[in-house]
């Protein structure tokens, strides 16, 4: 078993979102090719976004830092720190209102 500071890999990613030219920075934490299960750490500086895309599975998006928005069709899910958002089975795009970082947990089928 190994254990992680999400806190300290949350600092990181946002430092390097905030150097790159696409205003983002992402980290797998946990799992890989051939797991059920992938954590993601995604930062995004604020005014940054994900584009709308499909979900590969069941997912959730933990917000560690800031203040996004999850928007699928014509619905939006605000979250801030210490929220957990359920993310629908529907194509969707993450906006950053904020300087943010989120654990993205995915259980791929």
């Amino acid at each position: 078993m190994s254990t992680s500071s999400l806190s300290a890999l949350a600092e990181e990613q946002l430092g390097l979102a905030r150097t790159a030219g696409s205003g983002r920075s992402a980290r797998t934490v946990h799992g890989g090719a051939g797991t059920s299960l992938r954590q993601t750490l995604v930062a995004l500086v604020a005014g940054q976004e994900l584009a709308e895309h499909a979900s590969p599975g069941d997912a959730t998006l933990q917000v560690l830092r800031g203040r996004v928005r999850l928007v699928a069709q014509d619905r939006s899910w605000p979250g801030e720190a210490g929220d957990l958002l359920v993310i629908p089975d529907a194509r969707h795009a993450l906006h950053a209102d904020e300087d943010s970082v989120v654990l993205l947990t995915v259980a791929r089928r």
